[in-house]
């Protein structure tokens, strides 16, 4: 798959999605300091899942209906760090063929999943 990796996205999960042979665009090696709104439209124009960490995309895209592939949010925090990975392929590995065009929700316990609609 294609993803691309916010800013605020953990090192270590690009490190390891590429390991498991997927194709990461991680902007702070490409153009640290973009916008969101220039994130999102990478992310829509090159069909790459945006991988991030940051709520504040999901107002972007819901609330102010801005364009993305698909979108998968992780909601782990520091202290479970080493839980991330083991979720995010989780994710993946359960729900592939849903992820574009769909934005997903990832914590400790569960994930959700739901359409994105732009009109």
């Amino acid at each position: 798959m294609k993803f691309l990796a916010d800013e605020c996205c953990d090192a270590g999960i690009v490190a390891r999605l590429r390991t498991a042979g997927h194709d990461v665009f991680y902007v702070p090696e490409q153009h640290a300091g973009i916008s969101d709104d220039e994130v999102l439209q990478t992310s829509f124009r090159e069909s790459r899942i945006l991988l991030t960490e940051d709520k504040d995309f999901g107002e972007l895209v819901f609330r102010l209906k801005k364009p993305v592939y698909g979108m998968i949010l992780i909601r782990i925090g520091v202290r479970e760090r080493d839980q991330k990975w083991p979720r995010v392929e989780a994710l993946i590995s359960k729900y592939q063929e849903r992820l574009p065009g769909h934005f997903a929700v990832v914590d400790l316990e569960k994930f959700r999943i739901r359409p994105l609609i732009f009109k």
